[in-house]
């Protein structure tokens, strides 16, 4: 029998929608332990710092143009066991 692939997604999210985020992908498969026990919705977070500077053809949701920005994130980092499963927990965080 051939074992599944296994992906690790990482994500970064403001911590407003990490709730909102992890219940997406956990809804799709993500966050399963294949080994004994049957955990579900396993996860790390960490919190921290990211930063940008929106260029001139940028349309941005949070900064402005040519200023360069910190706001506050979680990385999120979770197993994905088999294909079928990163790309639906990719196609739920898209919407």
């Amino acid at each position: 029998m051939a074992v599944p692939p296994r992906f690790k997604l990482f994500f970064t999210v403001p911590p407003t929608s990490l709730a909102q985020c992890k219940k997406a992908i956990f809804s799709a498969g993500a966050g399963r332990y294949p080994g004994v026990g049957g955990y579900t919705e396993c996860c790390f977070t960490t919190p921290g710092i990211g930063q940008f500077r929106p260029g001139q053809s940028a349309n941005p949701n949070v900064g402005k143009v040519g200023e360069l920005e910190e706001v506050d994130e979680v990385k999120v980092e979770t197993l994905c066991v088999g294909e079928d499963v990163v790309k639906r927990a990719v196609a739920a965080l898209k919407e």
